[in-house]
């Protein structure tokens, strides 16, 4: 009992820690500052490490293999985050930490009321890189959609500016780059997690029986995988063959990535909150 409480207080200190980053980028916007103050830029990757840190007791701590559709959440928006926080090295971007943090902080804390599933093949070395790669994937993913909101937002303030007096957002416009270099970093982050798609599709199909005890099965979680697969490949060869962008390539890139969130995600709330079912 004390251990749980323990790593129930653990818990609520990692969400406070990404709501008070996302608090704090917020206040700084609407202030008008250019640079995210420094306790704010500190607060990240103490979240983020305590974040990993309770994520792998959760997953890994019974000695075998925990995972469910909250663990693959949490995981998401963890290497999100930690993605977040190197690339604020690089870009101004803390518009992004209000829209990613209270996320993460949802996200966090999904794991104590949904412990998930013992996978029979939990010690397979081979299924435990299976899932971390996929869930880069899933995370490389997110935070393009989350720079797509942004890209919106801006755009919108762009052609409207009557309609928004708004503070916070002139200064997100000012923080960040040229929406076209914003777009090719997109667009990069797309790519990546394209290989890492392709690779994570790649073995679940051909090691389907080494990986999870079972030939591969044409169920709904394959078909809404494939499918987004075959979105951001089009995405890719629209983008890169036909020079697609805006409205166009945004509406492709969204679509992928509510169909990747269907594939796992969805189906995994669908079996054990609704349906109650062990592991498929």
């Amino acid at each position: 009992m004390q251990t749980e409480g323990f790593y129930g207080a653990a818990y609520l200190m990692v969400a406070g820690l990404y709501l008070a980053a996302a608090y704090g980028a917020w206040r700084s916007l609407r202030a008008g500052a250019h640079r995210l103050p420094a306790w704010v830029v500190g607060a990240l990757p103490l979240a983020v490490f305590g974040h990993g840190l309770l994520l792998a007791v959760d997953i890994f701590g019974g000695g075998g293999l925990r995972f469910g559709f909250a663990q693959a959440l949490s995981a998401m928006t963890f290497v999100a985050s930690a993605f977040l926080w190197v690339e604020d090295f690089f870009l101004p971007l803390g518009g992004l930490y209000t829209l990613l943090l209270p996320l993460a902080a949802l996200c966090s804390l999904l794991p104590l009321g949904f412990p998930g599933e013992e996978i029979g093949e939990g010690s397979s070395v081979a299924l435990r890189v299976h899932i971390s790669v996929s869930i880069l994937a899933y995370s490389l993913f997110t935070i393009a959609a989350l720079h797509g909101v942004l890209m919106n937002i801006v755009a919108r303030r762009l052609h409207r500016p009557r309609r928004d007096a708004s503070r916070s957002v002139d200064t997100l416009i000012a923080q960040l780059p040229p929406l076209l270099s914003l777009e090719s970093l997109i667009f990069r982050q797309i790519a990546a997690g394209f290989v890492l798609l392709t690779t994570s599709l790649g073995s679940g199909i051909f090691f389907s029986e080494q990986l999870f005890g079972r030939p591969i099965r044409v169920d709904h979680k394959t078909v809404f995988s494939i499918t987004a697969w075959v979105v951001f490949a089009m995405l890719l060869v629209g983008r890169y063959g036909f020079g697609w962008r805006g409205k166009v390539a945004q509406r492709w890139m969204f679509t992928g990535f509510a169909l990747l969130l269907l594939a796992y995600v969805g189906s995994r709330f669908v079996f054990e909150v609704i349906l109650d079912r062990g592991w498929q």
